[in-house]
């Protein structure tokens, strides 16, 4: 079953944004504590999977670590506009109704650059609308770790912190930083009560 994105909803989303918008920041001042500070007791850890060849379709935004911490984060900007133009609902042939927020193209890893792409999964690239942009990501490798349930702000920030608190041989591999990616499927469909899978690719 996928999660309906229907009026109502992307009106209570819209009413949600700035939570939203409070992931990118809450994520990043995250990353600077110290890694005792950083785990906490999960119910499980990740799991190693081998993803097909997918294509995301949506908005995009080149952007790093530092200046998700500014006073204006371009991820939080991409999540308002996502919600206020009806962006999901726009986009053509998706495989899906999940949103996929995909961080990709790195300059070099978690401290250099990326591109965020805030969309969804199509099964066919034709008719992009204007203003947005395709990502093919190759078939590959990936630690998928689940968050807790609750609000969305909060437990994307905490499997995001034990991301960065789980060691090589755990995560199964070195980080590839081609591609990671958060799904927000049916489960999400509350932002007071979601739970998220984050996929991150490994070697």
């Amino acid at each position: 079953m996928q999660v309906q994105w229907g009026t109502s909803t992307i009106r209570r989303a819209a009413r949600n944004a700035v939570q939203h918008a409070g992931i990118a920041a809450a994520i990043v001042v995250c990353s600077g504590v110290m890694l005792s500070e950083m785990r906490k007791e999960t119910d499980m850890a990740p799991r190693v999977v081998q993803q097909d060849e997918f294509t995301v379709v949506g908005i995009a935004a080149r952007t790093s670590n530092a200046e998700q911490m500014t006073p204006e984060p371009p991820i939080g900007k991409q999540w308002e506009r996502f919600f206020r133009e009806g962006v999901l609902a726009a986009i053509p042939n998706k495989a899906d109704k999940n949103i996929v927020a995909l961080y990709t193209e790195y300059a070099s890893d978690k401290n250099g650059e990326y591109t965020y792409i805030l969309g969804a999964r199509v099964m066919k690239l034709e008719g992009v609308p204007a203003g947005m942009v395709a990502k093919h990501i190759p078939a590959g490798r990936y630690a998928v770790f689940t968050s807790q349930r609750g609000p969305v702000q909060k437990v994307v920030v905490e499997v995001w912190q034990k991301v960065w608190a789980t060691p090589k041989n755990a995560l199964g591999g070195n980080r590839t930083y081609k591609a990671d990616f958060e799904v927000y499927d049916q489960r999400a469909q509350n932002p007071a009560d979601s739970v998220v899978d984050l996929y991150i690719g490994i070697r």
